[in-house]
């Protein structure tokens, strides 16, 4: 059920520094100057200022030809645009991190010279021979060959975050086109990740590649030195069936990017579409992606998956405008379970692992622009 005709989203926070109604005041008091200049009769100095036909011909066109002549002799001076300032030039080193990441078959246009298509048989069979499906792109993890989708989902999210809320800043920048194409292949490969064609699923992958350094035997992308261009080994395939914060987290990635790319509908309307799938299996099935000793745990723990909860209910409600997900992403008993009222030593910190605060900050919007009233004041 929708809560609202309008966007959910209710706008950016951006504060943009043309104010139209202001510009169309100022219009309209210089138009009042002008017939009230007009309205008044005229005294002989400001007459003698009006050419006539005759004259007006003559000077104008003596006036014209000198400026002809001025320009043509005047050295031209071509200004050069200024220098992209520092703030610029760290955003474009932060997307170019991403690029450098990228896993897969690789765009002609990516700005890393020294990046290759690499691992392009991801996820078609494991160690034993299973064809599974599928899982060529991504992002790599960090100075490794490994993909964790838990953080990776978490850093879609808030790229597609800082894109609703900041989109004109990075259009000023040059970088809009950039950073959308940077999270539309990340939400490409999580569409990959499981059944998103469906409305129900019962598994999803939650890794690709090892980082387990406990046994020599098997190649192990997190300690081998080896370029990802040079990988030629079966990477294994890590999937989960209970595992509620990797698929709420994933959920509110793909529902944010389906704001970032609203004007594509059928993209759109797809991404909305995979995030409730994941939704309902996160809710059905609950459980932790790292529990039972899995590699991923010893990188990435994820404690708990109320925090996802807030956060993937949160964002789904401001993709779809629907009023469960807001009625769940609220409820004082889902919030007291992700530490909400006792605090802790990380209460606070946004990160991969604790969406709390990212999500009370996200909630704060429905005050901001929607004033729903009880219970959501």
């Amino acid at each position: 059920m929708r809560m609202y005709g309008q966007d959910p989203w209710g706008g950016p926070l951006e504060i943009n520094t043309a104010d139209s109604a202001t510009d169309d005041d100022r219009s309209r008091n210089l138009n009042e100057l002008d017939r009230a200049a007009l309205s008044r009769p005229l005294d002989e100095m400001q007459q003698s200022w009006l050419l006539g036909p005759g004259e007006q011909k003559k000077k104008t066109a003596f006036i014209v030809g000198i400026i002809t002549v001025i320009v043509k002799n005047v050295p031209r001076h071509h200004k050069r645009p200024p220098p992209p300032d520092n703030y610029t030039i760290a955003l474009h080193k932060t997307l170019m991190f991403f690029n450098a990441q990228k896993s897969g078959k690789l765009p002609r246009h990516n700005n890393v010279s020294w990046r290759g298509n690499s691992c392009l048989n991801d996820g078609k069979s494991d160690k034993s021979g299973v064809v599974l499906k599928d899982l060529v792109g991504g992002y790599y993890d960090a100075g490794d060959s490994i993909k964790f989708h838990f953080p990776k989902a978490f850093a879609m999210t808030m790229l597609s975050w800082s894109v609703i809320e900041y989109s004109a800043k990075y259009e000023a920048a040059g970088e809009l086109n950039h950073v959308k194409d940077i999270i539309k292949w990340g939400t490409d490969y999580f569409l990959k990740t499981f059944n998103s064609t469906s409305d129900t699923i019962t598994q999803l992958v939650a890794q690709v590649g090892s980082g387990d350094t406990s046994s020599s035997a098997d190649p192990n992308d997190h300690s081998c030195w080896m370029r990802p261009e040079d990988i030629d080994y079966q990477r294994p395939v890590a999937v989960c069936s209970s595992c509620s914060d990797l698929a709420a987290e994933m959920a509110a990635a793909l529902a944010s990017a389906s704001i970032v790319f609203k004007d594509n509908k059928v993209y759109s309307k797809k991404l909305v579409h995979g995030a409730e799938t994941l939704w309902k299996f996160a809710r059905n099935q609950h459980g932790s992606y790292t529990a039972g000793g899995v590699d991923a745990a010893t990188f990435y723990n994820s404690r708990m998956y109320w925090d996802e909860f807030v956060w993937g209910g949160a964002w789904l409600y401001y993709a779809t405008g629907d009023q469960s997900y807001l009625y769940l992403a609220s409820h004082p008993t889902l919030a007291k379970h992700a530490g909400a009222f006792w605090g802790g030593p990380d209460y606070g910190v946004l990160s991969w692992d604790n969406k709390l605060t990212g999500a009370q900050v996200l909630l704060t919007r429905l005050r901001l622009f929607l004033s729903p009233g009880y219970p959501y004041e």
